[in-house]
């Protein structure tokens, strides 16, 4: 099992000051960085191989991994249009997410409970899975999953009005595709990127192959564990106010 950390934007919407620009990976809560957070969560989900999809300045990135011990053992794959979007950061790691076997693909701005990672690694391969949470705040920002018996059959920012489900959550950002599956994704994300459709977020790609139909989807439940992704400044705020403490009361 391999995974993909995408980890290339720049983050704008923190507004953080010029002299204070970080790779959002590199934000640390509990004196520990997202970054380490991921690392140490997939090792203790068995997951060896880990490549790094950077961009924004990624040489920050790189003295990271360094001074965590890790640079030898994650593979970096640069992304130099980061500015474009997530579809041309996942487009860069192609080579890599047609290598074989089961690919963990990941948002790397997230901190979460280590069940999350289990819940998305857990059983043998091949399998695709995507993760929600039910209990999520109303708006346009949420990427949501809308599921009519058990099948995936929505995944994005704003729905359909009317669109008729069984269940619907937030999508948490990491996903799960089996062999044949991430193939077929590559494929339909350098279609984007052909079609002039770069700028686009990658889970338009994800969306599109849950769509086809042409792969089954196993849909997993992770209310009640703890998680945020962090994309504005109040995000920051709460992941150490109240995401953080959550984390370190759970075991």
């Amino acid at each position: 099992m391999r995974a993909i950390i995408l980890a290339a934007g720049r983050g704008s919407r923190l507004q953080q000051t010029t002299d204070r620009q970080l790779p959002k990976c590199l934000l640390t809560f509990g004196g520990h960085s997202l970054l380490e957070r991921h690392l140490q969560r997939l090792e203790a989900a068995g997951v060896q191989e880990i490549v790094l999809v950077a961009g924004f300045r990624h040489e920050l990135i790189e003295a990271e991994l360094a001074r965590l011990g890790r640079r030898s053992r994650v593979e970096i794959v640069l992304n130099p249009r980061y500015e474009l979007g997530s579809m041309l950061t996942v487009h860069c790691a192609a080579q890599q997410l047609q290598r074989g076997g089961d690919v963990l693909l990941m948002d790397a701005d997230v901190l979460y409970h280590q069940r999350i990672m289990a819940a998305l690694a857990a059983g043998r391969a091949p399998v695709n899975r995507l993760l929600i949470d039910r209990e999520f705040e109303a708006g346009e920002e949420p990427v949501k999953v809308c599921v009519v018996a058990g099948v995936p059959i929505e995944l994005r920012k704003q729905l359909e009005p009317g669109l008729a489900c069984d269940t619907i959550g937030e999508s948490i950002g990491f996903f799960r595709f089996d062999e044949q599956a991430a193939r077929r994704l590559a494929a339909i994300v350098a279609d984007h990127v052909a079609g002039s459709r770069a700028h686009l977020p990658h889970e338009e790609a994800v969306r599109d192959l849950l769509r086809e139909r042409s792969h089954s989807f196993e849909v997993c439940d992770v209310t009640g564990a703890p998680w945020i992704e962090i994309d504005f400044p109040e995000d920051v705020t709460r992941a150490a106010d109240e995401v953080l403490p959550r984390l370190e009361a759970q075991p």
